[in-house]
């Protein structure tokens, strides 16, 4: 039996450190692991934001034709970069145990104050945008892209005041002495999936290996409220350019979900929250939907989706 593992992964510093994370969470099962860096669209083209390059795969598309093809069995991915629907070929079969999910505000300035200074704030998500526009009206938000180390650089040579950036990467990247503040989830509402590595795989593949994943991977609480928050973003329908949000924790033996969506210019936020057991993830994620949706995020979506048609044409 091949009891070789083999790991797909984007090649960016942060992206291998979660694939060894998860390498090292595979060894004590027995089995070896190889890990695979794959370039993508969004590793490759760095001069335009997220969002113009294409809302859809932009940091899985690669990797995620590397399990069609059969060269690697799993693919490693930061849950928050998954688009909302993934190749019918292909499943998620676990998701690591979650860091916080905050976002935070990193600088070489330390005696800077986020909420009354004005600062120049390095974000390439249109969701912080937005919400920086919303509740931090003060900064002026810049468009910013690479991987950590390159925007690091960047915050070292005076080109912005500060980054922000989510907690899971700016820790296990080892820049958390910078921070100096902690956005709390109760308002600056993280991405879908965000602090948590999510593993995908072709519907092929072994028993055996599926086995490992869930045994020694998956973290099933953590399971539980992703699988809330992805079917939340598929009835949003939303990509890498809409700013959707979503959070699901449990509370007891039940499961929260706040979800919503915010528009470009920060003005207006329509967001819902539900609770429901954990067996039921599918339809709290599609419910909360449904009332964000039919509380004005179904026009917010429209105008969104109509300015970046009016981009497209006047190119």
């Amino acid at each position: 039996m091949n009891k070789i593992i083999r790991i797909g992964t984007r090649g960016s510093k942060l992206a291998l450190w979660q694939a060894e994370h998860v390498a090292g969470l595979i060894r004590p099962s027995g089995y070896q692991t190889e890990i695979v860096p794959v370039e993508t669209r969004g590793d490759k083209i760095l001069d335009v934001t997220i969002s113009k390059i294409g809302s859809k795969g932009v940091f899985t598309e690669e990797i995620e034709a590397k399990l069609l093809d059969g060269s690697i069995d799993i693919a490693v991915h930061s849950a928050k970069d998954l688009s909302s629907e993934i190749p019918d070929e292909l499943e998620l079969i676990g998701f690591t145990a979650r860091e916080l999910a905050n976002d935070v505000i990193v600088s070489t300035k330390k005696n800077i104050n986020p909420s009354k200074d004005k600062l120049k704030i390095g974000t390439s998500a249109t969701r912080r945008v937005a919400f920086l526009r919303h509740f931090y009206p003060n900064l002026e938000a810049v468009t910013i892209r690479g991987n950590l180390q390159t925007r690091f650089a960047k915050l070292q040579a005076g080109e912005y005041d500060a980054l922000l950036l989510a907690y899971a990467g700016v820790r296990r990247m080892g820049f958390d002495h910078l921070i100096v503040e902690k956005i709390e989830t109760s308002y600056f509402v993280p991405a879908v999936g965000q602090g948590s590595i999510a593993i995908e795989c072709h519907k092929k593949l072994s028993f055996q290996k599926k086995e490992i994943i869930s045994n020694w991977v998956n973290h099933p609480e953590t399971e539980g409220c992703i699988r809330a928050e992805r079917a939340f973003l598929r009835g949003m329908q939303g990509g890498c350019s809409i700013p959707v949000f979503g959070y699901a924790q449990f509370d007891g033996a039940l499961i929260t979900l706040k979800g919503g969506i915010i528009s470009l210019d920060g003005q207006r936020i329509v967001k819902a929250k539900r609770t429901a057991p954990p067996e039921d993830v599918k339809e709290l994620g599609e419910s909360v939907a449904h009332e964000v949706l039919s509380s004005g995020g179904k026009e917010i979506l429209k105008e969104i989706r109509n300015l970046a048609m009016d981009s497209v044409t006047n190119q």
